[in-house]
């Protein structure tokens, strides 16, 4: 955050009031009200958030009238197209690209940290065979600060690093073992022979009885999934763990915050929802239908996986994962797969109705990742899950920034209050 000689003036009761305004590296000028309450006796109101910055950070950026998204700087296309997701992973937590010894050590630290406590196979199975993944992973992950105690103090640097690393190497385990015991499948170890990418679809889709092997085209298209949900500014899910980081909870706490809050359907669900809205549809023929439906105001039918809250324009990581999407269809096939079907004749009806395009309803990021992952064999039930291990790199770096931030302090919004005023009690007798 820069500070500048630039001021605002709010006149109210008679007086006024300077304000200092602070001027971000790029995007829009920020008005500092923290004194606000303090001079004037006066909140503000904003629901949700949308206008009030909460914190500076130096990690991503978002411009949803560009269409751009940057991390570092760096721009969401060129990373998802020349990096892997380890290296964006190095980048998010320490502010620059690695060299390749850097990367290297890195990636052999990550790895070596894939295994969970073996404690933990037991406490997979206290959960119903039938419990959701993302309600297995919101209480293993949880139960992390139970088995791995060298790394809950958030004032220790060293300890908030091996938390970092702990996080970002087992996720993928406990969301993969999350999903095998859904199915009732056994545990599948994970292979310090594979990249991040490859052994995650590895400890999802092997078996015991039989060699599986990972194809390469897949093993990138979840990779790009990882990258492109790796990030997203101050979103829903990223304040909830921040905000559970200013009270001191340890790490593992923070981030199971994070996935429960991700778990609602207006924020991690999307592409699941999309999913859901491609079996409603049920086939091709019926896509005209519905396109209609979505174009009629008085109809509550949306077509979900289209547009986006925060980008006007088109959403710059559907670009890179449509080519992933096309890539992964071709080598799997839609023939044998309606729902696939449907997706692929959709895509290609909303890209050129001059309704969509006009109102800017392009294929976001939840459109492409629903079919990726469908086409893989993952049950909607899994997409948020993967979503979380994608997305928990962000969270981690996002805590460390705030930890180390010496503005950090607790949380604590404030109201608009419109309930009763002082009242005194009645007994019982006399209402």
């Amino acid at each position: 955050m820069t500070d500048t000689k630039k001021t605002a003036q709010l006149s109210l009761n008679g007086e006024t009031y300077e304000l200092p305004i602070f001027s971000p590296t790029t995007g829009p000028d920020v008005l500092d009200i923290r004194k606000l309450y303090g001079q004037a006796g006066v909140f503000t109101y904003d629901p949700g958030f949308t206008s009030t910055a909460s914190c500076d950070s130096t990690i991503t950026y978002i411009d949803g009238g560009k269409g751009e998204l940057l991390h570092r700087g760096y721009p969401i296309d060129q990373l998802a197209s020349k990096s892997h997701h380890l290296e964006v992973c190095y980048l998010l937590l320490y502010g620059e690209l690695p060299t390749a010894a850097q990367l290297e050590d890195f990636e052999t630290r990550v790895t070596r940290h894939t295994m969970v406590h073996e404690q933990m196979h037991n406490f997979f199975r206290g959960f119903r065979r039938d419990a959701h993944p993302m309600a297995t992973l919101v209480g293993v992950v949880g139960a992390m600060s139970a088995f791995y105690h060298d790394s809950t103090d958030i004032n220790d640097p060293w300890q908030r690093e091996v938390a970092a690393i702990r996080l970002i190497a087992k996720l993928p385990t406990i969301a993969a073992m999350a999903y095998k015991y859904s199915i009732g499948q056994p545990f599948v170890y994970p292979r310090n022979d594979l990249d991040y990418a490859a052994n995650f679809l590895h400890m999802c889709f092997s078996v015991p009885a039989e060699e599986y092997h990972v194809d390469p085209i897949l093993a990138r298209a979840m990779d790009r999934i990882f990258i492109l949900h790796a990030d997203h500014e101050q979103n829903a899910s990223t304040s909830t763990v921040r905000l559970a980081s200013s009270s001191g909870a340890n790490p593992f706490a923070c981030i199971a915050a994070g996935i429960a809050c991700l778990w609602g359907p207006a924020h991690g669900g999307a592409n699941q929802a999309c999913l859901e809205m491609l079996k409603e549809i049920g086939s091709v023929d019926r896509i005209p239908e519905f396109i209609e439906r979505a174009k009629d105001k008085n109809d509550p039918f949306r077509l979900m996986g289209f547009g986006h809250r925060v980008y006007k324009n088109t959403d710059p990581r559907a670009t890179v994962l449509k080519q992933s999407a096309d890539e992964v269809l071709e080598l799997l096939g839609v023939e044998n797969n309606p729902l696939l079907q449907v997706a692929k004749e959709l895509e290609q009806t909303a890209l050129n109705d001059e309704y969509f395009i006009e109102k800017k309803l392009f294929p976001n990021v939840d459109f492409y990742s629903g079919i990726i992952l469908e086409a893989m064999g993952f049950p909607t039930s899994m997409f948020t899950p993967i979503f979380a291990l994608s997305r928990t790199v962000g969270w981690i770096s996002q805590w460390k920034e705030m930890i180390a931030d010496p503005q950090n302090k607790i949380g604590r919004p404030r109201q608009l209050y419109l309930g009763e005023t002082a009242r005194d009690y009645i007994d019982i007798e006399s209402r």
